[in-house]
């Protein structure tokens, strides 16, 4: 198939929709339209994650471009997204990022709703809770229950962070993020429901369940809670371009601090992020990626432990494993209080058009994801019988690593389609996982 009409495919196949304000005529030495005012993407989110399955629903991103000058970058950026699964899961999520609403200050605020019916819930610390793929599968003799790692959880969410800058390429980051969390366990009877008998869950308890028969997880943390985290930091940037660099590098250290009365539980943490860039040509770059997060004092409740934090533009996300972290490895399968993760990935701009008036441009990628608990969250196994201990928990933890490629098709330098590839290299960690996002890993 030719590039052109792939193009061609992607762009009816998602029924995208590009709207300006007015024509766009400007063009660069590289045949690339200048884009101009208000720019509408509407995109059905129609995707698919290994973890969460198909997701159906719809994005908006609005773009403001001002007179041109300067494109690609933007000064208004408004981004909604009302979007399910057909695992049970839903976002609700409305964000919005400027660098000239405020002078000199970079906003960015963010109000959202996640339903997670069957969120990915494999204990603690690694490769020190194990994982047995036969404990969900249905045609296995240790068959146990499909959602046996899972757990329901609502997550309600609201941010602000404000960026602003010292001198040259240093900047100052604060910020504050509110969390309102509702854990349990699947609701297996809901789920079940219009069902044939020979397609519906087992009645049985669940890993989670056995967690808290075990005590593992505390009982006054067991159904969630609430946590407010106020958040200080500074950012060294020297990237060329935020949606794709090819070249700089963007250094961030974070204070985070949870404290009573605003929040349930008392502690603090500190994330520091390293990325850097090379532009190897014209068009091959490589991209990479370490970070290092753990606690620094207090208690950390077990359901803020799966969050990785960030700045713009990739903010928080969940633990490590899945789209966002480690590719080809189970979503949340590496959690603990204090955790490294990289990722090292070349990108090739493999083609370059401009269709229906658009500029588009083509990146194939290889990478290769890793990460691992450096500080384990503390766990009592004093319920625990001998057997139990033999068949859920081991007593090593070591590099969780996976490999994989991806394709990006990317729209007026801003708006990215990611379809990504990733398999582990051990069973523990899952086999393999398919990826199909929005914007650069990071």
């Amino acid at each position: 198939m030719k590039f052109k009409n792939f193009f061609i495919f992607i762009f009816f196949s998602t029924n995208f929709l590009q709207l300006q304000s007015q024509d766009t005529t400007i063009i660069t030495n590289d045949s690339e339209i200048i884009k101009k005012e208000w720019n509408l993407g509407i995109l059905p989110a129609l995707s698919y994650e290994s973890d969460v399955g198909f997701r159906y629903g719809f994005i908006l991103n609005l773009f403001n471009f001002g007179d041109g000058s300067i494109y690609p970058d933007y000064k208004h950026s408004i981004y909604i997204e009302w979007s399910r699964t057909t695992k049970g899961n839903g976002i609700n999520m409305i964000t919005y990022d400027s660098k000239y609403l405020i002078p000199n200050i970079r906003l960015s605020i963010e109000a959202s709703l996640y339903t997670e019916k069957t969120l990915d819930f494999y204990g603690f610390n690694g490769y020190k809770s194990i994982y047995n793929s036969n404990f969900e599968n249905e045609h296995s003799y240790d068959y146990i229950s499909r959602v046996f790692y899972k757990i329901d959880r609502k997550l309600f969410k609201l941010r602000s962070d404000f960026y602003g800058n010292f001198r040259n390429n240093l900047k100052w980051h604060a910020g504050i993020e509110y969390f309102d969390i509702k854990i349990g366990s699947v609701d297996i009877e809901n789920l079940n429901k219009g069902k044939s008998l020979s397609e519906q869950l087992p009645d049985t308890s669940l890993l989670y369940d056995k967690y808290l028969e075990w005590k593992i997880i505390p009982e006054n943390q067991a159904n969630g809670g609430k946590t407010t985290l106020f958040k200080l930091g500074f950012i060294y940037d020297t990237r060329n371009n935020e949606p794709n660099p090819t070249k700089g590098i963007w250094t961030e250290f974070l204070i985070l601090i949870s404290q009573k009365p605003f929040s349930n539980y008392s502690y603090g943490r500190f994330c520091f992020t390293h990325r850097q860039y090379f532009n190897i040509t014209k068009n091959f770059a490589l991209a990479s990626r370490i970070s290092y997060q753990g606690k620094l004092y207090g208690v950390m409740p077990f359901y803020m432990l799966p969050f990785v934090y960030n700045t713009a533009p990739n903010f928080t996300r969940d633990g490590l494993g899945g789209s966002k972290t480690i590719r080809g490895i189970l979503r949340n399968r590496v959690v603990g209080e204090d955790f490294l993760y990289g990722n090292l990935e070349s990108r090739w701009k493999i083609y370059r058009t401009v269709l229906l008036k658009q500029n588009f441009y083509v990146v194939y990628s290889i990478f290769t994801d890793f990460g691992m608990i450096t500080r384990d969250y503390k766990i009592d196994l004093t319920n625990v019988t001998v057997e139990e201990k033999e068949k859920y928990f081991s007593q090593n933890e070591s590099l969780h690593v996976s490999y994989g490629t991806g394709l990006h098709i990317v729209m007026n330098q801003n708006f990215i389609v990611a379809f990504d590839y990733a398999r582990s290299f051990k069973k523990q960690d899952g086999l393999d996982g398919l990826y199909i996002n929005l914007n650069f890993l990071f």
